[in-house]
């Protein structure tokens, strides 16, 4: 049977006339027939630019995350020190350590605002680029700049987290690690 049917219920058991067809070629995918294959591979390009800045922004808010909790676990553990030290070099040491530390997580809690700002707005470039292709507007203006402004975004992110790098590394240069006299001698006691 050559039969098909059309959304209107026609054409059911009969060949498909032309002017009932003429429905599907209203589709976009019509359009995509008569460009080249280089309009179509930049139109496929252009549509997932977002998806793979988007995931590697998710993998840089993942990492940031984790160092985050990290040095939240080492200002608890120094807070804990800090609160058994009786020596007072080593309760100045401490001190100082839980200071830098704090300064760690105010520069990574930055990093991580700006991380969560470059993925919002290269979710904002791929509705722009949803909406250009429903509504057939001049998009160029707002994708380039929900684009632009995501970079940007991403560049401050992975600044702010070198200065959290400067920063973890000046602190090991300087003071060393936490001492450890006070966590052995309050397990063997």
């Amino acid at each position: 049977m050559t039969g098909f049917e059309l959304p209107d219920g026609s054409g059911v058991g009969s060949p498909l006339p032309s002017e009932q067809f003429a429905w599907f070629m209203a589709l976009p995918l019509s359009a995509l027939a008569s460009d080249s294959a280089g309009d179509v591979a930049h139109l496929i390009e252009t549509a997932l630019t977002p998806v793979f800045m988007l995931s590697g922004v998710g993998t840089l808010l993942n990492l940031l995350n984790t160092r985050s909790a990290r040095v939240a676990d080492q200002i608890e553990k120094a807070s804990d020190l800090l609160g058994d030290e009786s020596d007072e070099a080593s309760h100045k040491h401490l001190v100082s350590y839980v200071e830098r530390l704090t300064k760690r997580t105010m520069v990574l809690d930055i990093a991580i605002m700006f991380g969560g700002m470059a993925g919002a707005m290269t979710c904002g470039a791929a509705f722009v680029l949803f909406l250009g292709s429903v509504r057939d507007a001049s998009i160029a203006l707002w994708l380039v700049g929900l684009f632009g402004a995501a970079l940007l975004c991403t560049v401050a992110s992975l600044g702010t987290f070198l200065c959290d790098c400067f920063l973890s590394w000046n602190t090991l240069r300087l003071e060393g690690p936490l001492p450890r006299t006070v966590k052995q001698s309050t397990k063997s006691g």
